[in-house]
């Protein structure tokens, strides 16, 4: 039961992850620069919903590095 609870967060860790990372700006902009980011580009460096973005796929991969050692523990 905890096994397969470890299994569908790993899912949904790594399908998460795939999403946020294609989210992120690249050089021509991304998905932040559609919600607002290009605004304050110059004054600031980096947008509030970049920094939000990268705070939450820091977040997503810390879960997913969590799942991942605890689903090898447990299936050994």
């Amino acid at each position: 039961m905890l096994t397969a609870f470890f299994v569908v967060l790993e899912i949904v860790c790594t399908i998460g992850l795939v999403f946020l990372v294609l989210m992120h700006s690249g050089r021509g902009g991304g998905i932040a620069d559609l919600l607002g980011g290009s605004l304050g580009n110059v004054a600031q460096g980096s947008t509030v919903v970049e920094r939000n973005l990268d705070r939450i796929t820091v977040a997503v991969a810390l879960v997913f590095a969590f799942s991942t050692l605890t689903l090898d523990l447990r299936l050994q």
